[in-house]
């Protein structure tokens, strides 16, 4: 077993889903200000990052003979051999051990938020992954509630419309995975994923294309609309960001069709590698309030 076998386990990448853990401190009114906000955060985010790597290795247990058939997956490490199923199950109860105990160090409705993903995952592996859109769904509720989780982390209230937001971009990325998997499947697909038997070309295209257009639509009256972007007004000027990624991505899942590891193709694409940097930098403006004149307040 190699470090890099180990890191391909854990899912490291995936670490990347969970920055939405940050969310509520970055966009809450007074997060950057509250005392302690920041480390309660990392604290959390840390926890999540324990917790999604656990269920991940369960995932991956439960799936080991499928993922043997696959034409990507029998060449993680568990399908593979290279690392043994006993081995796995030690790391999987020693993050889920991690996980419960930074989550409790952090406060109990972190703890209570952590507990809350993991039964949404023991639901979506025994039944929910096999049923088309109610997979997807299930995917995007654990996004909205690594939100919440960070906001419970530091004792935050954050608009409905982050959460609307949150979860009309994850079934956007989820939808388009599902699309590029039932490409790549073609006939074999539903021996890899039940869900997929379900769908159809036509249907995942229309699907990807309503929940990107959901996602820009939700963001942008969020950026006007919320209270944050009441305390904030020059929020907006992260919006063109956020439909400007929208539209690369779509033309990434339409084009090339690379959509089947979302998490790699943020750190590969260079138009959304800057189209991240620009949305930094138009938060941090909007969010220490840059004079802007031409923005009424």
């Amino acid at each position: 077993m190699s470090a890099k076998d180990l890191l391909k386990l854990i899912r490291v990448k995936q670490y990347t889903k969970n920055v939405f853990v940050f969310a509520a401190f970055i966009f809450y009114v007074k997060g950057w200000s509250s005392h302690g906000a920041f480390q309660a955060a990392l604290m959390a985010f840390f926890a999540m990052c324990c917790a999604s790597s656990a269920t991940y290795i369960i995932n991956d247990i439960y799936d080991i003979e499928k993922d043997r058939n696959h034409p990507v997956k029998k060449n993680r490490p568990l399908p593979s051999g290279r690392i043994p199923i006993s081995l796995a199950l030690a790391l999987a109860l020693a993050l889920l051990v991690s996980a419960l105990a930074i989550a409790y160090f952090t406060n109990l409705p972190t703890l209570e938020g952590i507990l809350f993903y993991l039964g949404v995952q023991v639901l979506y592996n025994l039944w929910l992954r096999n049923k088309s859109v109610a997979d997807v769904a299930c995917i995007a509720l654990g996004f909205v509630t690594r939100v919440i989780i960070g906001a419970l982390a530091i004792n935050a209230q954050v608009s409905g419309w982050i959460l609307l937001c949150t979860a009309t971009l994850a079934l956007m990325l989820g939808f388009g995975k599902r699309r590029h998997e039932y490409i790549l499947m073609g006939d074999d697909k539903q021996h890899s994923r039940k869900s997929l038997a379900e769908y159809t070309h036509q249907a995942l295209d229309a699907l990807v294309v309503f929940s990107a257009t959901c996602a820009a639509l939700t963001y942008s009256v969020y950026s006007i609309e919320s209270p944050t972007a009441r305390a904030y007004p020059g929020l907006i000027l992260t919006t063109p960001f956020v439909v400007y990624g929208i539209a690369r991505y779509l033309v990434i899942v339409f084009g090339s069709g690379e959509s089947g590891e979302p998490e790699s193709l943020v750190l590969r694409d260079p138009h959304l590698i800057l189209t991240f940097v620009g949305f930094g930098a138009a938060a941090a403006m909007g969010l220490t309030n840059v004079p802007l004149p031409f923005l009424y307040r």
